[in-house]
This record gives C-alpha cells, sequence and structure tokens, in this order.
C-alpha cells in the first residue's frame, strides 16, 4: 500500500465517515477516496455497544441522514436497527466496498514541499505496518477511546467475588437471569441499562454520586406519526427533522436563558411519573442546570417504571470500597451484588489518538484553534468531525461534510493544493473547547483544542448558524491560506 494515493482519505466507517464517503461522491464525483476502519466492521458506536438495551439517546429524524430520511415509526431506536440503517447505506452506495478493515491509524505526516499526507496503519491481520498518501486527510474516528471506556479506581475491588464489568466490553454470554445487580452511575448508559436489565434480573440498584437530568418521551413521535397520515412519506419526514431540529434548539435556548424554569419543569416531569412518595430531592435533582450536561432521554418512561414496579432502585451516595459480596457506601450502607457494571462514562480520544506531524514538528491538539468547528490552526489540508453536544452528532457530521466538499471543489477550481488555517494573535481571548461540565470532557481538557469567542473560531452549538455559514458562507473567507 505505500505507493497507493487517494485524493482524500477518509479515518473511520461509522456514522462519520459513511456519511463523509457520501457526500464525497455526489457533490467530488472527480475525487478518489478511501476508508480506513481499525475495527473489523462498519458502524462505529452501533457495533461496538452490544449491552443491552442500547439505543440511541437522540431522535433518529435528526441522528438520521438527512440524505437519507429515518423511516422507521420508531424515533428512539434500538442499536441493532441503528446498525442495520447504517450497513444498508454504506451498501445502496457502494461506499462499503471502499472500506479498508482493520487498520488502524497511528501517525500521519504532512510535506509542505509534496502537498500530500503519508499515513501509517497498523495493518490488524499480519501486525504490519502500512501506509498510503493522501492530498486531504478526513477524520471520522469519533472521539473516545474504542479500546476501553473510564475506570476509575476502585479501593478493595481485588476483593469482589462477583464480576465487575463496562459496558464498552459487555460479554455476549453475560447471564444476568436472576443476579443481584448494581450499575454504578447516572448517564444514559446507566438509565438504558437498568430498564433492560430489571426485565431478567432479581433486582438492579442504580448507584450515583449525584442525580442527571431526566426527561420521559415516547419513542414514537405522534406528531411523525399525524403527518404520516396525512402527507407524502418524503414530506412527512422533513417536516419531523425540522420539527425536531428547531424543537431541540428551543428547548437548549430555554435551559440556557431560564434554568430555574426548566428545573420546574423537569422535575415536574419526573414528580408525575414517579408519584408523590418519591425522594426527588436526593435522587432526581442535579447539582448542575439543564443542559449544562447533556439530558438523559427516557423513552416510553421505561426506567421510571421498573422503578414503580420495584425491580430496580435507585441509591445516592458514594463507594467507601468493594467487599467480597458486593460494595460498602460512605454512609455505611452495603449493597449485595453478583454482577457489578461500571457504568461510570467514556475517555476521550482525539483524532483517534493517531500522531499528527506537519513537516516533522508534531501537533498538540490542545495547542491548537478551531477553526469552524472542523479544522486547527496549523494543520494543512485536515478536517475532523465533531458533532454537537446538545443535539445529534449527524447534524454537524452533515454539515461538515458538506463544508468540506466545498473546500475541496474551491481549491481544486483555484488550482490550490494546500488549504491551511493560520494561527491566531497572541491577543484572542481563548477558552475552553466545549462549553460542557460532563466528566470525560472535563477529564480531557488538557488534550482538547481551544475555541475563541467570536467567528470562525467559536465552536457553534447552533444548527441553523451552522447551515448558513457552512453551506452558503465563503470558503475563501480572508482566514484559510491557499496556496
Amino acid at each position: 500500500m505505500s505507493d497507493e494515493s487517494v485524493d482524500v482519505l477518509i479515518v473511520g466507517a461509522g456514522l462519520s465517515g459513511i456519511g463523509a464517503a457520501w457526500h464525497l461522491q455526489k457533490l467530488c464525483p472527480d475525487r478518489s477516496y478511501a476508508i480506513v476502519e481499525a475495527r473489523n466492521a462498519l458502524g462505529g458506536t452501533w457495533d461496538l455497544f452490544r449491552y443491552p438495551g442500547v439505543r440511541s439517546d437522540s431522535d433518529m429524524h435528526t441522528l438520521g441522514y438527512s440524505f437519507r430520511p429515518w423511516t422507521d415509526p420508531k424515533a428512539i431506536a434500538e442499536g441493532p436497527t441503528i446498525l442495520n440503517y447504517l450497513r444498508e447505506t454504506a451498501s445502496d452506495s457502494g461506499i462499503d466496498r471502499k472500506i479498508r478493515f482493520g487498520h488502524k491509524v497511528v501517525r500521519a505526516d504532512w510535506s509542505s514541499q509534496d502537498a500530500q499526507w503519508t499515513v501509517q496503519m497498523l495493518r490488524e491481520s499480519d501486525g504490519t505496518t502500512v501506509s498510503m498518501r493522501c492530498g486531504f486527510l478526513f477524520m471520522c474516528s469519533g472521539y473516545y477511546d474504542y479500546a476501553g471506556g473510564y475506570q476509575p479506581e476502585f479501593p478493595g475491588l481485588d476483593r469482589f467475588g462477583g464480576q465487575l464489568i463496562h459496558p464498552q466490553k459487555w460479554p455476549e454470554d453475560l447471564d444476568y437471569a436472576g443476579k443481584k445487580v448494581v450499575v454504578i452511575g447516572s448517564g444514559a448508559t446507566a438509565v438504558t441499562l437498568v430498564p433492560a436489565l430489571a426485565e431478567k434480573a432479581a433486582h438492579v440498584t442504580m448507584l450515583q454520586r449525584s442525580p442527571t437530568w431526566m426527561v420521559a418521551r415516547p419513542s414514537v413521535d405522534p406528531i411523525n406519526t399525524k403527518l404520516r397520515e396525512r402527507l407524502p412519506l418524503q414530506t412527512a419526514l422533513k417536516l419531523t427533522r425540522w420539527k425536531n431540529v428547531l424543537m431541540g434548539m428551543y428547548v437548549f435556548r430555554l435551559c440556557r436563558k431560564s434554568p430555574q424554569r426548566m428545573r420546574q419543569l423537569l422535575l415536574g416531569g419526573v414528580r408525575q411519573a414517579l408519584g408523590p412518595k418519591a425522594d426527588i430531592a436526593t435522587h432526581f435533582t442535579p447539582r448542575y442546570n439543564p443542559w449544562e450536561q447533556r439530558l438523559c432521554l427516557v423513552p416510553d418512561g421505561d426506567f421510571f417504571q421498573a422503578l414503580n414496579k420495584g425491580s430496580a432502585t435507585v441509591v445516592t451516595d458514594q463507594i467507601e470500597s468493594f467487599t467480597e459480596s458486593g460494595l460498602k457506601l460512605q454512609s455505611g450502607a452495603t449493597l449485595d451484588a453478583d454482577i457489578i457494571v461500571s457504568a461510570t462514562g467514556l475517555k476521550l480520544a482525539m483524532l483517534g489518538k493517531a500522531a499528527i506531524f506537519v513537516d516533522g514538528q508534531r501537533v498538540e491538539p490542545a495547542r491548537t484553534v478551531n477553526y469552524k468547528g472542523l479544522m486547527y490552526t496549523g494543520v494543512p489540508n485536515l478536517a475532523n468531525t465533531f458533532g454537537y453536544t446538545n443535539a445529534s452528532w449527524t447534524l454537524k457530521a452533515d454539515l461538515t461534510a458538506q463544508y468540506v466538499c466545498r473546500l475541496l471543489n474551491h481549491m481544486r477550481k483555484s488550482g490550490a493544493r494546500q488549504c491551511l488555517v493560520p494561527e491566531v494573535g497572541p491577543d484572542t481571548p481563548l477558552q475552553p473547547w466545549v462549553d460542557f461540565s460532563s466528566g470525560y470532557f472535563q477529564r480531557a481538557a488538557d488534550q482538547l483544542p481551544r475555541q475563541g469567542t467570536t467567528k470562525p473560531w467559536k465552536l457553534n452549538q447552533n444548527y441553523l448558524s451552522d447551515m448558513f455559514a457552512m453551506r452558503f458562507g465563503k470558503v475563501a473567507d480572508g482566514v484559510l491560506k491557499f496556496s
């Protein structure tokens, strides 16, 4: 492969990579491309996570692609259904034939003299390092480490006689029927796991240090159902997508502008679901305001139903240590468990943990500054897909791919071989890349690029603003340098 060259190399065959390839085929049909994928299957997140009940935490009308509307009536969909959607998208458009599986990118070197990247990959089949050259490197590898999730140091773990499992590495043959299960965590994974495990387990306890904001929502969108009855399918799906985009933006804005009002609304929903006897103050009232972290969707209220049935409970406490039979908590209470699931979060992996070099100099992502949410100062001919934290990932992934195609076409038309985001001035005020208090962002803050306070350095969390800027704004905006 060392002599092989393509115009564009896409890294990652998940939601972002498949979408990027589709846009390239449509908008840049004269460009050659290939996709390299570290794993042996496409689908990314939706092929990796196999824990019980795994599902989307965004509605599929916006998590699905703009070019391939989600047609299944169920808007909060299970993982296998989403994976099948991705497989069909790749197969129907021939994208699957462009994927090199088992190729993990470990290093990429940019040569200004040659105006190209040389990308080194570890080939899983024989353990050898192979390379490929490309004019543009399109990183679509997501934002977390596929090798493993975040696992805190648990005191006394070696004494525990049961099984400790992280959802990112769920054993296919795990038998939890009739077992006592403790799920550590309160995020989307825990809220998904608890009702799914409670169907077979003797009892499931969700142990949380502090509560998370939750909102129940029907898995089947009733407005979409009515639209489909009255309108042509494609029209109904487009209207549903825009309805959900605008509603999501409205709710996020309301959370930021009127946090106390939203606290009351969300707590009222939980109180209605659990009844007057539930200890809402202790177990369901977070210390942070809504949308300072992602809201946890509870489709059809299944989590609350498990609590009402008594097959699951919530405990708000902290772990003092593991014991032979479970957990000892700081309050002095104990929890017996046959299986403990540490739904303790993700580890971020910037640019797939690949080492990036520009003319022999190592690029440290934390020393770069974001440009339009997809490029970085001092790194030529590279784009990275990073979706929204306050909306569906694919909304931003679609815009990113469309912008990259516009950029490539501008370069072809103008004869430029290199596009570069210049360094910002020393007086430019900078902020953390993501304004989010979630643990996985806080733990990786020293690895992430910075952002500015004004365009184009600010990382927008607004789909409409990004849509106008990335679809219709000038590519040659006076900031990007072409040569």
